[in-house]
């Protein structure tokens, strides 16, 4: 081993842990922070740009509106942990002279997603500001999918419009996906997962262990077709794009495992 092989990796270690840590006005620290974002400094004439790295020199993948809400932010770098932010000071910080910071970003479809510049970005306060009004939204969203089965039961009845219908999709479903869910050519029930069916002892209900994170709810449906249990996974979000505020919750994704919608 070269006799200075030791002093080289703990060099390396240092420039590596130096090169992780945040600018001085980056005050969000990895893991900790708002449960969701928006763009801001955005003229509305303008987007803001999504790019495939953490920089201007990588390309375009898409893109923000000026005053697009509920985003979820993965990560940042330059990054740092909680123990770090804690024990570096302001001075400290400064002299590392970091270049500016850049977060990996997702809508709240988690359909566009990319590297946006950090001074760009602001807490939502559309979303979850408190326990209480986490736990209303997670209420929210258990009443929103019973009344979709509900409503696409008196539908097939013949006593109310489908819930899938382009006059009545925007009550459950994102706006951006209202076209894709009143167009879309079932080849199953797109609450049942099946041709034919039965359906007894249906319980609609948030998850137990976590029925929300980072502004993600996730709430269960069961029930017995002909006898055999099913159980189908919905996800939620408030949605910016429908009128009221706070944004109302609405429904990103039915999952019934093998395929899901919208």
């Amino acid at each position: 081993m070269h006799p200075f092989a030791p002093l080289l990796r703990t060099a390396m270690a240092g420039v590596s842990a130096l090169l992780l840590l945040p600018g001085p006005a980056e005050a969000q620290m990895g893991g900790h922070g708002p449960d969701a974002w928006r763009v801001t400094g955005v003229t509305s004439d303008d987007v803001l740009n999504l790019r495939m790295g953490p920089g201007t020199r990588y390309p375009i993948i898409g893109s923000f509106a000026h005053d697009a809400a509920g985003l979820t932010m993965t990560t940042c770098v330059p990054f740092m942990t909680e123990a770090q932010g804690m024990t570096m000071t302001p001075e400290e910080r400064e002299r590392l002279n970091l270049p500016p910071r850049w977060c990996l970003m997702s809508d709240a479809q988690a359909r566009s997603q990319g590297w946006v510049a950090a001074r760009f970005l602001e807490e939502d306060t559309g979303g979850p500001a408190s326990d209480q009004d986490g736990d209303r939204m997670i209420e929210d969203a258990v009443s929103l999918v019973s009344r979709l089965y509900t409503r696409h039961e008196q539908a097939m009845r013949g006593e109310a419009l489908s819930p899938f219908s382009h006059g009545r999709a925007a009550d459950f479903f994102f706006a951006g996906d209202v076209s894709a869910v009143a167009d879309s050519q079932w080849q199953a029930d797109p609450l049942y997962d099946a041709q034919d069916f039965d359906i007894t002892n249906l319980r609609v209900y948030a998850d137990p262990e976590m029925p929300m994170f980072r502004g993600m709810i996730t709430v269960w449906v069961e029930f017995e077709n002909f006898g055999q249990p099913q159980r189908v996974e919905v996800n939620l979000r408030p949605d910016p794009d429908q009128p009221g505020r706070p944004a109302p919750v609405r429904i990103i994704r039915i999952d019934h495992g093998e395929w899901q919608f919208p």
